[in-house]
C-alpha cells in the first residue's frame, strides 16, 4: 500500500497520474487501434462501428461507476487502516460488477436490432453493427471484473502496477487485430467482428493474468465464502458511491446518443466524422482521466484520515494544471486536427466533422478535465450526488438546449460548440462546490465537542 497521506500533495499527484496515463494510453489504445484498421476497411464499416459508441459507452459507465464506488469506499477504508474490511469490498465490488455487466450483456444481445435502428443506423450498416456488438458485448462483463480489481490497487496507490497490465492488453490487441480483422496467418477474415473478438480475447488473457497475481502475492481479496447478509453490507457500501457515479457517468453516452442522433441527419459521414473524433479524442483527454482516476483515492485516503488542508491545496494545484494543460491541448487541436484525422479516412465529407470537431470542442477541455477531477474528488470524499448533479445539468440543462439552438443557428458546427460552452460553466460551478463542501468539513472538525 502508497501511503498518499504524508508528502508532498503535488509529488503523490504528478507520480500517480504520469502512472496511471500510461494505463490509459492503453486502454484508449483499444478504440483508436480497432478504428484505425476498421476504416481501412472502408467508410461503411467505418459508420457502422461508429454508431456502437453510446452503446458502449453506456455498458462503460456502468462498469465504470462500480470501478469509482469500489476506489472511493476502498481508499477510505485503507486510509482508516482497515485492511480486512478493504479486502471484503475488493471482492464484493468486482463480484458485482461482472453479475451486473453479464446480465447486460445477455440483454444487449437481443436488442441489437431496435437499440441501433433507434439511433438511426440504416439497414445497410446493421450487418456489420450485428457482428461487431455480438461479440463485443461479453468484453463489457470482463472489463467489470477487471477494471474493479484494478480500481483496489489504485486506492491503495498502486497505479504503476495497473498500468502495467493495461499494457499488456494493449499490446495483445494491437497484435491481434490485423489477424482476425483481415485474415492474416491463415486467421479467418471476420471484419469488424474480428475487432471485438481480439479485445475480448486480449482482456481475458490480461484478466487471468492480474487474478493470478493479486491472489497469489497482493493479498487483496477476501474469501467468497461469506454469508449473503455479509455480502450485501459490502454491496451497500460500495454502491452509495457507485450508484450516483454510475448516474454521472451515464450522461457521457447520453450526450453522445443526442449528439449521434443530430448527425444522423447530415448522413453517414457525419456520424463516421464524430466517431473518427470520438476515439481519438480520449488521447487528447488521457491526462485528465488519469488525473480524475488518481484523485479520487489520493482525497479519499486523506479525507479518512481527517487531512482535509490537504484537499485545499490538492484542489488549487489541479484547477492551475487544468487550465494550463487544456490551452496546450487547444493549440495542438488547431494544429494537427487535419493530418490525424487523415490516418482513419480519406473522404473530404468524414475529415471535415472530426477537424471541426477538434477545433471548437477544444476550447473548453481545460474546463472539462476540472470538471472530471472535481466529481472524482466529490467521489473520494463519499459525496456522489455533487458529481452526479453537475454532469446531469450540463447535459439537460447546458447542452441539449445549446446544440438545437446551435444546430439551428449554425449546422453542426454549432452543437460542438454547446460542448465548449457547457464545459465552461459547469467548470466554475464545480470549482466552487468542491472549495465549500472542504471549507465545511474543515469548520466542524475544529468545533469542541459537547
Amino acid at each position: 500500500m502508497h501511503d498518499l497521506t504524508t508528502g508532498p500533495v503535488g509529488g503523490h499527484l504528478r507520480r500517480q497520474t504520469s502512472a496511471f496515463s500510461l494505463g490509459l494510453v492503453a486502454i484508449f489504445s483499444f478504440e483508436a487501434v480497432d478504428m484505425f484498421y476498421i476504416s481501412r476497411l472502408g467508410d461503411a464499416p467505418l459508420a457502422a462501428v461508429s454508431f456502437t459508441l453510446p452503446v458502449i459507452w453506456f455498458m462503460y459507465g456502468i462498469a465504470m461507476g462500480f470501478e469509482i464506488g469500489a476506489a472511493s469506499v476502498i481508499s477510505r477504508a485503507v486510509g482508516r487502516g482497515d485492511e480486512p474490511f478493504a479486502r471484503r469490498l475488493t471482492t464484493d465490488s468486482a463480484l458485482l460488477s461482472t453479475l451486473v455487466l453479464g446480465v447486460m450483456a445477455v440483454v444487449g444481445l437481443y436488442t441489437i436490432d431496435p437499440v441501433f435502428r433507434l439511433l438511426g443506423a440504416t439497414p445497410e450498416l446493421m450487418p456489420m453493427i450485428r457482428d461487431y456488438m455480438s461479440v463485443w458485448y461479453w468484453v463489457a462483463p470482463s472489463d467489470a471484473c477487471l477494471w474493479a480489481t484494478l480500481a483496489a490497487l489504485r486506492a491503495r496507490g498502486n497505479a504503476p502496477l495497473e498500468a502495467k497490465l493495461m499494457s499488456v492488453a494493449a499490446v495483445l490487441n494491437v497484435i491481434l487485430d490485423p489477424l482476425f480483422i483481415f485474415g492474416l496467418l491463415g486467421f479467418p477474415r471476420l471484419g469488424v467482428g474480428g475487432a471485438a473478438l481480439a479485445t475480448l480475447i486480449a482482456n481475458l488473457s490480461v484478466l487471468a493474468i492480474t487474478m493470478l497475481y493479486v491472489t497469489r502475492r497482493l493479498h487483496i481479496f477476501a474469501s467468497l465464502l461469506v454469508s449473503l447478509r455479509v455480502r450485501i453490507a459490502s454491496w451497500k457500501h460500495m454502491l452509495v458511491i457507485g450508484i450516483p457515479a454510475t448516474g454521472t457517468n451515464l450522461i457521457i453516452p447520453l450526450s453522445s446518443g443526442i449528439v449521434v442522433a443530430m448527425l444522423a441527419g447530415y448522413g453517414v459521414d457525419a456520424v463516421a466524422g464524430y466517431g473518427v473524433a470520438a476515439r481519438m479524442e480520449p488521447f487528447a483527454l488521457l491526462v485528465f482521466y488519469s488525473l480524475a482516476a488518481v484523485s479520487s483515492p489520493f482525497f479519499g485516503q486523506n479525507f479518512g484520515a481527517g487531512k482535509l488542508d490537504r484537499l485545499i491545496e490538492a484542489r488549487r494545484l489541479i484547477t492551475r494544471f487544468c487550465l494550463l494543460y487544456g490551452l496546450v491541448l487547444m493549440l495542438a487541436m488547431d494544429l494537427f486536427a487535419r493530418p490525424l484525422s487523415g490516418l482513419f479516412s480519406e473522404t473530404p465529407a468524414i475529415r471535415d466533422v472530426a477537424v471541426h470537431y477538434f477545433w471548437l470542442v477544444s476550447w473548453g477541455y481545460g474546463a472539462h478535465g476540472i470538471v472530471m477531477t472535481v466529481n472524482a474528488a466529490f467521489n473520494g470524499t463519499g459525496r456522489p450526488l455533487p458529481g452526479m448533479l453537475i454532469s446531469s445539468a450540463r447535459v439537460m440543462f447546458l447542452f441539449l438546449p445549446l446544440a438545437l439552438l446551435g444546430r439551428w443557428l449554425f449546422g453542426i458546427e454549432g452543437i460542438f460548440v454547446a460542448s465548449s460552452i457547457s464545459n465552461v460553466l459547469l467548470a466554475i460551478v464545480a470549482y466552487l462546490w468542491l472549495g465549500r463542501h472542504i471549507r465545511a468539513h474543515m469548520t466542524r472538525s475544529t468545533q469542541p465537542t459537547a
